[in-house]
């Protein structure tokens, strides 16, 4: 499996695509952002990747991380 984000866009129609990065076409096709996300989700674990959720306006609203956290927290106790 790739490592590619996948996106949630709103679309000129008024549905909701579930798109990987850089794919000419969408994966799945929603009447809802809800149901695109939950159609996302399990992809953007099994790709151990991004879901990257976009607006109505598809500017980038929210991102949730599913794969190895490349900076992760330090513990600065003594």
């Amino acid at each position: 499996m790739s490592k590619k984000n996948i996106h949630v866009t709103h679309r000129k129609d008024g549905s909701w695509a579930v798109i990987g990065e850089g794919d000419q076409r969408a994966s799945s096709l929603h009447e809802t952002q809800a149901d695109a996300i939950n159609a996302a989700k399990p992809l953007a674990q099994n790709n151990a990747s991004e879901l990257v959720i976009h607006g109505r306006d598809n500017l980038i609203r929210d991102k949730d991380s599913y794969g190895p956290d490349p900076n992760p927290p330090t513990d600065n106790k003594h």
